[in-house]
């Protein structure tokens, strides 16, 4: 009989640990972008520190805070997810280059003009990322959405893409760095905090942001011109740590991916609709957002554009192949190729 009561009772005690277990939300530490940017406004932020929640009936809670607040670089970030510190992070690609330049394919330099091109070329290379990030950060890939479209903004009259020769333009990026140099200018690597005065002292020409980041940044009171030719998106990503993802459930998993994707739709529509009101802002149009700028708009003529073909077949698909991989570079050509109509080769 004390047998039979020790057996029920420890399976009650059994049974409540198993209750209570179930009962304790998972907790998602998270890092995100720039903390004065509207992706991390308006998305990355809110998405953590509260939506989840809400949306799980509090199964998943988050917390996160930006790398700016963090005093993060770029290149950081993935280490600390593989190593478990972050459970979850957004970031860019170009950022993570430095392990493995495949990170650099599905935002190369000038490539894509339009954001609904740019997202058919991250869903065509999602699979390709997916993989890379699993592999070489032991991290699960959930998205990739992009910033406002990647542009110049310059101290100096511009008004093709010619007269960007001998210009000193900052870069953030080796694709980007690539595009400077096959028009005939200097690359020059300057943080975001530090480019206002380096476009005041003349270390540098133009610098290329986006286009919601120059605004809010206040590029406009130091540059002159905005040649809106498009170099980036920007493109950005939602990883997690590999052995958190593998200790949720079928039904946490479930639950995060549907709200993650739903995420993702919305950030898509977000910056579809900044570029316009970033640059009409920037160049004294009707500006609901802030106080507006005076710089010149310069659009980009067919001339240019075809000057930027033939730079992202010389120059950039053929920098990028080399540094890639005879595979890595196979692996594009069956992906992104087709939907830009581009083949990479190394030369």
């Amino acid at each position: 009989m004390n047998n039979v009561k020790v057996t029920i009772g420890a399976a009650c005690l059994a049974l409540m640990a198993s209750s209570a277990l179930a009962e304790d939300p998972v907790s998602i530490r998270a890092v995100g972008t720039w903390g004065n940017l509207t992706n991390y406004i308006k998305h990355e932020g809110p998405f953590w520190n509260e939506r989840i929640a809400a949306a799980t009936d509090g199964k998943i809670v988050g917390d996160i805070k930006p790398q700016t607040e963090l005093g993060l670089k770029g290149f950081e970030i993935m280490r600390m997810v593989q190593n478990g510190v972050f459970d979850f992070a957004f970031g860019l690609p170009g950022y993570v280059a430095a392990e493995d330049a495949i990170f650099e394919g599905a935002d190369l330099a000038s490539l894509t003009q339009d954001i609904e091109t740019q997202r058919k070329v991250a869903d065509a290379f999602f699979p390709t990322l997916e993989k890379s990030f699993a592999e070489i950060y032991n991290a699960k890939l959930l998205m990739l959405y992009p910033f406002p479209s990647q542009t110049l903004w310059c101290n100096a009259e511009i008004n093709s893409i010619a007269d960007l020769s001998g210009k000193k333009i900052r870069v953030y990026t080796t694709s980007l760095g690539d595009f400077v140099e096959g028009v005939g200018g200097t690359s020059v690597t300057v943080s975001f905090a530090e480019v206002i005065p380096a476009l005041e002292k003349g270390v540098v020409d133009c610098a290329i942001t986006g286009t919601m980041s120059a605004y809010t940044a206040n590029w406009q009171q130091v540059a002159t011109h905005a040649y809106t030719l498009r170099v980036g998106w920007g493109l950005a990503f939602g990883a997690m740590n590999m052995d958190k993802w593998n200790s949720l459930t079928d039904d946490q998993k479930a639950l995060l991916s549907t709200e993650i994707a739903a995420l993702n739709e919305e950030m898509w529509a977000e910056t579809a609709t900044e570029d316009e009101v970033a640059i009409a802002c920037i160049t004294g149009g009707a500006c609901d957002i802030g106080e507006p700028g005076d710089m010149v708009l310069v659009e980009p003529s067919s001339e240019d554009l075809a000057v930027r073909d033939q730079i992202a077949n010389d120059v950039i698909l053929a920098r990028w192949a080399e540094r890639c991989g005879a595979e890595c570079t196979a692996t594009w050509n069956e992906t992104i190729g087709p939907v830009l109509g581009l083949t990479a080769v190394a030369k």
